[in-house]
């Protein structure tokens, strides 16, 4: 059953619709999933330690590019 229009509903619609490829080229996200156990475990984890899913992904990140760095530097020096 469709939810009744009311006045912000359409309001709402009609800014996300405005605003929908400014939001687009502005963030993107990563569609990926996990196995139930192993989500869990990740998300207690941040938030026994307050830290957000954004905090997670950047410090992988960067984590990743000082593993492989010196091995880029490494390879093009040959």
């Amino acid at each position: 059953m469709k939810k009744e229009d009311t006045r912000e509903r359409i309001i709402k619609r009609k800014y996300e619709q405005t605003h929908k490829e400014e939001r687009k080229k502005a963030s993107e996200q990563f569609n990926t999933r996990l196995p139930r156990e192993r989500y869990e475990k990740i998300c207690s984890f941040l938030k026994e330690h307050g830290i957000s899913k954004v905090e997670l992904i950047f410090a992988g990140y960067e984590a990743l590019q000082n593993q492989y760095a010196p091995k880029d530097k490494q390879n093009k020096e040959k």
